[in-house]
């Protein structure tokens, strides 16, 4: 598995980053995020779909 993460900077990026993009998908869908489980549950979804997206432009053939 050597080779495969972002590095202990890059993965506190993209959880920091996920949990604002998770913050806005939620905001857009108007779900509640409130309370500190519902924070967990939208950086969690938020840091998923980043993850996601990231994976999906590293496939993409250049």
């Amino acid at each position: 598995m050597k080779g495969r993460g972002f590095g202990l900077v890059g993965n506190l990026i993209v959880g920091v980053v996920g949990a604002l993009l998770g913050g806005f998908l939620f905001g857009l869908l108007d779900l509640p995020k409130g309370g500190f489980v519902g924070s967990l549950i939208t950086a969690f979804v938020g840091a998923v779909v980043l993850l996601a997206i990231i994976n999906y432009i590293k496939k993409s053939p250049s």
